[in-house]
């Protein structure tokens, strides 16, 4: 039975400068997790806070060991040479979390197409690389964890028409975890998704929806991060090929009280896609 703490793990986290990546990062290290901070953003942004600086003293902060790493997960030697450097600073990798995602809700023909290859490369072709890349490690590691950010394989024409490239791209990662899962089962690396019910509140939601008017009928990323931390720490060979829902996941593990995460107490909630 695997313990139900992340002290002493090492997660490898993509995208995790800011959002719902480094809640999760943040949650972990609340453990005593040592938490590689995969991520481009040095500088900041005028719209998106947060570099993998700022990340990595949160991480700090909050009691885990942090390793800021430059990467761009489209860039195959880049990727290759932060799981080097993670496993050379803590030893090795028991978790990854596919959480880097590019987005453009645009219909067909307003799609650029290089907005269709960043969503590609991003989403489902960065994944399976950090995923391929993490594996020979994960397979020494006690409890191996794979969590990818993504939905559901809902097959419902009404979630691909209003933006087809950028569901493709998502449903791809979640395809990651219906392959790998069945394909990593007898190495017992557990291979599993998660994806909000309601809309989090980051800023690609803020940039993206609306302002702040969008963000009230959010949850906090720290649903997200919670859930996620169920998730990593059930036994890997028992709990594999799932596709979890935020509130689900909290609620199988007891919680069910969920206004803490309320963005504006009482505010309707806005629910995310796919779901």
């Amino acid at each position: 039975m695997s313990s139900s703490s992340l002290k002493g793990k090492t997660l490898f986290i993509t995208g995790a400068s800011r959002g719902i990546g480094l809640a999760i990062g943040v949650r972990a290290a609340r453990d005593g997790a040592n938490v590689a901070i995969v991520a481009k953003t040095t500088d900041p942004h005028p719209k998106l806070p947060g570099t993998i600086y700022t990340a990595a003293k949160e991480i700090e902060d909050a009691g885990g060991k942090a390793l800021p790493l430059v990467c761009d997960i489209q860039q195959d030697e880049a990727v290759a040479e932060a799981v080097a450097k993670t496993v050379a600073t803590f030893g090795g990798i028991d978790i990854l979390v596919n959480n880097a995602s590019a987005i453009h809700l645009t219909g067909t023909t307003s799609t650029p197409m290089k907005r269709f290859d960043l969503m590609h490369r991003i989403n489902t072709r960065g994944t399976f690389l950090c995923s391929q890349l993490c594996i020979p490690h994960l397979e020494k590691a006690a409890n191996p964890h794979i969590l990818n950010l993504s939905p559901p394989l809902n097959m419902e024409a009404r979630w691909f028409a209003p933006h087809v490239a950028y569901t493709m791209a998502k449903f791809g990662m979640s395809m990651c975890v219906l392959g790998m899962s069945a394909e990593l089962k007898s190495k017992g690396i557990a291979v599993n998704a998660l994806w909000p019910r309601t809309a989090i509140a980051t800023a690609a939601v803020q940039n993206l929806l609306g302002g702040e008017q969008a963000v009230k009928g959010c949850r906090t990323p720290e649903i997200m991060a919670d859930a996620a931390h169920v998730i990593l720490t059930r036994p890997s060979r028992e709990f594999t090929g799932h596709f979890c829902i935020d509130d689900e996941t909290l609620a199988s593990a007891g919680v069910t009280d969920l206004s803490k995460y309320a963005v504006t107490p009482g505010a309707p909630l806005m629910p995310d896609f796919f779901v």
